[in-house]
């Protein structure tokens, strides 16, 4: 596997900026008055599949060989990354399969379908469906993507937040949901490199917690995923984002199912958007610090910066509005008055 690098991330964004236009991001008054601080809102959910992840798909297919487009793709997915493989394999031109657990939603299936991928519905879990995406790719001679481990999604990723902090430098904390981990580690490499100061804190569902697991002990764990937000329900910690998050997170926050709830019906009511609920995690993370009195800053010893005695500039990225029934249902139930 090769190690993700800043260098892959300005690489990547320059590929995109021809794909795909940049995201807007900016903060609503109702919001900050919440969060009690200034909240800088990036909007992955207008991409052209309804998050993110199409960056990812789109910088993998451009690195590929010409012999690996030939021989096809094959990955394994119940969501964004689905039609990003999708979406990216129609503009290249490319065969794929997408492998779903045949408990996956029609309509999921459906959307991957409509990109023009063939899907194969195997399995009762994710772990099984990644099985046999594996085998269904060594039979083949196709090229399997594993959904956390390629250098080139990290990379596409990253540009997200290439974008975020280069638009706004003053952004001191950046809450970044972790499923896989790809998008938090692009946000470590980013920061590292253009905005020392800031912090970044990985933000994962409780019923989800395999990367937090992970990156606590230093060891791959697997662990039960049973989240309604599907973009976090990763079961398994991957290794290549895990050599970035692990020295280079801030802190990590775990979110309970309540908490995503309250972050999906939030962003409805004060910025007048639809996340699904990998989408609302940093939002999550940032009402779970002021309700915990926890007040973050820049980063102590960098450029000089100290403890922060007031709160700061908070910043995340909607990184999906492909929500499904669950997430659709918190909008309908959540009393947001107080």
């Amino acid at each position: 596997m090769t190690a993700p690098t800043f260098e892959g991330i300005l690489n990547a964004a320059n590929l995109l900026s021809a794909k795909l236009p940049r995201t807007p991001a900016w903060s609503y008054p109702l919001l900050d008055e919440r969060a009690g601080r200034r909240v800088i809102v990036k909007h992955e959910n207008v991409q052209p599949t309804g998050a993110f992840k199409v960056r990812g798909g789109l910088t993998l297919l451009a690195g590929l060989s010409a012999e690996q487009r030939a021989a096809g793709l094959v990955t394994v997915s119940t969501g964004n990354h689905a039609q990003s493989l999708a979406y990216a394999s129609r503009a290249a031109s490319v065969a794929a399969t997408i492998v779903m657990p045949a408990t996956t939603p029609e309509f999921k299936a459906d959307a991957v379908r409509a990109l023009g991928a063939s899907v194969a519905l195997v399995g009762a879990s994710m772990n099984d469906a990644a099985t046999y995406a594996a085998s269904l790719a060594e039979q083949s001679g196709a090229y399997f993507v594993n959904p956390g481990n390629e250098a080139g999604i990290v990379h596409g990723h990253g540009t997200v937040y290439l974008e975020l902090l280069t638009q706004y430098p003053e952004i001191d904390t950046l809450y970044v949901p972790v499923g896989s981990g790809s998008g938090a580690a692009g946000a470590v490499l980013v920061r590292d490199a253009i905005s020392p100061s800031t912090r970044v804190v990985g933000v994962q569902a409780a019923g989800a917690p395999a990367a937090y697991r992970s990156w606590k002990s230093g060891e791959l764990v697997t662990a039960d995923a049973d989240t309604l937000a599907a973009g976090l329900a990763t079961g398994v910690g991957f290794a290549t984002p895990q050599a970035i998050l692990r020295d280079g997170l801030d802190d990590f926050l775990l979110v309970s199912e309540a908490e995503l709830r309250d972050a999906i019906a939030t962003m409805a009511h004060d910025a007048h958007t639809l996340c699904e609920g990998a989408g609302a995690a940093g939002l999550a993370g940032i009402l779970q610090d002021r309700d915990r009195g926890v007040v973050r800053g820049a980063r102590a010893g960098a450029s000089g910066a100290g403890a922060p005695s007031t709160p700061g500039v908070a910043a995340f990225a909607c990184t999906g509005g492909n929500a499904g029934s669950a997430e659709l249902l918190a909008l309908a139930k959540l009393d947001l008055a107080a």
